[in-house]
């Protein structure tokens, strides 16, 4: 049997050389001092491309840090991260096949309906109702991203946010077991975390991209799922618009991480009852939690529901390239398959 740990030391040379971010400690090469760059650190921001991702105005608000410190910061970020500019079409083409990273999903109906894969450097939203397949889909995720590259793995770690108490490692080595992996080996690969509200939520994002910065080999983050501790922290009238901007903040951030460091964001989402549902022509009287936020922060976005039996079935919803259309797999103790008539 391999183990998780031999793919990742094999492979970890050819992923290290993938993530393509540069870390913050390099501009003390160009003259920030070393306190300065503890105190970004300590505000969250670890990669030079964080440094062009935050608003300078949010940057300055860091303790320690002037106006005039975050202008230099950023005038150097800008020289280590040449991406940032303007390329032609074709560089971003090539820069694509390059860098970004497909994942199997256990089931060759779902490969090809996604392209090959969950991609790294996008955020993918999987919405719907209970026992659709959203979370053993998130679980078997957490097992392929740890197969070599060439197997269609992602060659790297895996984190996973926990807002309804749905992670399983039991199923992590069942799934494991199934693609001839130690089971012991792929759980040491998977970092979890038990957020029970949204603001909990927000700020594992900030360790965790303190995490990655240092190890320098995560290939998916899960949120499970990203609306559960926002419907619960914002009950009351008049809290919709602020539980909006909060949620909007957090894609935000998700969709940030996903290009820092390149890994695939995968968020479940809850579903309710659309009460114009039932009107003529409207086949799911479900809509997905977060309206335009979740819609307009997702990449790529994903529709699953129950079939006949232990049938699943999944959807494209929206994508940038992905066609429109619908595949089956079914939910096993080792994860996700083909379905089977």
């Amino acid at each position: 049997m391999a183990t998780a740990e031999a793919a990742l030391e094999v492979h970890q040379e050819d992923a290290v050389a993938d993530d393509d971010f540069e870390s913050i400690d390099k501009l003390q090469q160009l003259g920030i001092s070393a306190a300065d760059i503890k105190k970004a650190k300590e505000g969250g921001v670890h990669t030079a491309q964080a440094l062009l991702m935050v608003p300078k105005r949010h940057l300055a608000e860091i303790k320690g840090l002037s106006e005039a410190k975050v202008d230099k910061m950023v005038e150097l970020a800008r020289r280590l991260v040449p991406a940032a500019g303007w390329r032609t079409g074709t560089e971003a083409l090539q820069a694509r096949a390059r860098e970004v990273i497909k994942i199997k999903t256990g089931s060759t109906a779902v490969d090809e309906l996604l392209g090959g894969g969950f991609e790294t450097k996008s955020l993918t939203e999987m919405f719907g109702e209970w026992r659709c397949g959203k979370t053993m889909l998130a679980h078997t995720l957490c097992v392929t991203t740890q197969l070599p590259q060439e197997e269609g793995g992602g060659s790297g770690k895996a984190a996973f946010i926990d807002t309804e108490g749905t992670f399983r490692p039991e199923i992590i080595k069942q799934i494991a077991d199934r693609f001839g992996l130690d089971p012991e080996a792929v759980l040491g690969n998977v970092v979890v975390a038990r957020a029970h509200t949204s603001e909990h939520q927000a700020d594992l994002l900030i360790s965790l991209t303190a995490l990655m910065a240092e190890e320098a080999c995560f290939r998916l983050l899960v949120v499970d799922s990203i609306t559960a501790p926002f419907r619960t922290d914002y009950t009351g009238r008049g809290e919709l618009a602020e539980r909006q901007q909060k949620l909007n903040a957090v894609m935000a951030k998700l969709k940030k991480i996903s290009e820092e460091f390149n890994v695939a964001v995968v968020v479940t989402n809850q579903v309710v009852s659309d009460p114009g549902g039932g009107a003529m022509f409207v086949s799911d009287p479900k809509k997905p939690v977060g309206g335009h936020v979740m819609a307009h922060a997702s990449t790529t976005r994903l529709s699953l529901r129950k079939g006949k039996g232990e049938q699943r079935l999944i959807k494209v919803v929206a994508s940038p390239y992905l066609a429109e259309a619908e595949a089956s797999f079914q939910c096993s103790g080792q994860g996700i398959t083909d379905h089977k008539d």
